[in-house]
C-alpha cells in the first residue's frame, strides 16, 4: 500500500496571492470557523505538532531556508503537507508583525468530546474573554497533567494566533473541547467526582480541599467570576487566600493555583 501523497511545493513572492490571502485570512475568527483551520507560528511550533501527532495542511516557510526549515519542509511534504515558500515581506504580511518566525503552519483544528475525557482534573472555563488567558491556561493543564479544558459558552477563540502563542505548543497536547453551558452542566453531572467552583464568596480553602481521582475545576468570566447559575451547580465553592489589596487574581494565575492545589499530590 502507497504511503500518502507528497504535498506540493510554491514560491510565492507577491502579498496579492489568492493563496497567500486565505492564509492571512485565518487571523479572522470568522475565517477560522468556516474553514476550520488555524495558525501555529514558528519552528517549533510545527515540531510540536508533529511529535504530537497534528500534521499541517500547509505550511509558509521564510525564503531562503535554514537547513533546518528545508528539513521540515521535507519532512511534512512526505506526510502530504503543501509547502509555499515565500520571501520576508510576504512573510510580515502573513504573520501581521515585523519580524516573523521563519515557519507559520495551518492546521485542522481538533475538538475533543468531554465524555472521553480521561479521568483526573478537568479545567472548565465559564466564557472567557481574553484569548491570551485561555492560551496560557492551556499550556497550565499540559505543565500540570490535567485531563482536558473544556470552554463553555461564548469564549475566546482557542485556535487564535494570540491564544496559540500562549500556549506554546500546548494546544497539541492537551483535550480541548468547547460546550454550551446546558451541555457542561449534564456533563458534571454525569461525571465522577466533585464539581469545584472559585467564587470570591466561597468559604472552604482550596488548600483544604481533598483532591478526587476524578473532578473539575470550574473557573469564571475575567470580569465577573462564576455566574449564579453555575455556581448553584458546584459542589464546593473555595476561594484561593489572598494577603494583599488586590480583590482578585488575574484569571489564568487563579486557574494555575487551583490547579497546582487540586493537583500536587499527584506531582
Amino acid at each position: 500500500m502507497s504511503g500518502p501523497r507528497s504535498g506540493s511545493v510554491k514560491h510565492v513572492t507577491s502579498t496579492a496571492n489568492p493563496l497567500i490571502k486565505a492564509v492571512r485570512a485565518l487571523h479572522q475568527r470568522k475565517a477560522r470557523v468556516e474553514s476550520g483551520l488555524f495558525l501555529a507560528e514558528g519552528h517549533k511550533l510545527v515540531i510540536d505538532a508533529l511529535a504530537a501527532g497534528w500534521t499541517p495542511t500547509m505550511i509558509v516557510a521564510m525564503e531562503p531556508a535554514t537547513a533546518a526549515v528545508s528539513e521540515l519542509a521535507a519532512r511534512v511534504r512526505a506526510l502530504g503537507a503543501d509547502v509555499v515558500f515565500a520571501n520576508a515581506a510576504v512573510m510580515e504580511k502573513v504573520a501581521r508583525r515585523e519580524n516573523p518566525q521563519t515557519v507559520i503552519g495551518v492546521f485542522e483544528q481538533h475538538l475533543a468530546d468531554p465524555a472521553k475525557m480521561a479521568e483526573g482534573t478537568i479545567i472548565a472555563l465559564e466564557e472567557p474573554r481574553d484569548p491570551g488567558n485561555v492560551g496560557t491556561i492551556i499550556r497550565t493543564a499540559d505543565a500540570l497533567g490535567a485531563a482536558g479544558v473544556i470552554l463553555i459558552g461564548s469564549s475566546a477563540d482557542p485556535f487564535g494566533v494570540e491564544a496559540v502563542r500562549a500556549t506554546m505548543g500546548s494546544i497539541f497536547h492537551v483535550p480541548l473541547a468547547r460546550v454550551e453551558r446546558e451541555d457542561f452542566v449534564r456533563f458534571a453531572a454525569r461525571r465522577a467526582g466533585p464539581l469545584i467552583g472559585t467564587h470570591l464568596a466561597g468559604s472552604v480553602d482550596i488548600r483544604t480541599v481533598e483532591p478526587s481521582g476524578s473532578q473539575i475545576l470550574l473557573m469564571g468570566t475575567e470580569q465577573s467570576g462564576l455566574t449564579e447559575e453555575l455556581a448553584a451547580r458546584c459542589d464546593v465553592l473555595v476561594r484561593i487566600p489572598m494577603a494583599g489589596k488586590a480583590d482578585s487574581f488575574n484569571l489564568a494565575i487563579a486557574t494555575a493555583i487551583g490547579l497546582y492545589e487540586l493537583r500536587r499530590p499527584t506531582l
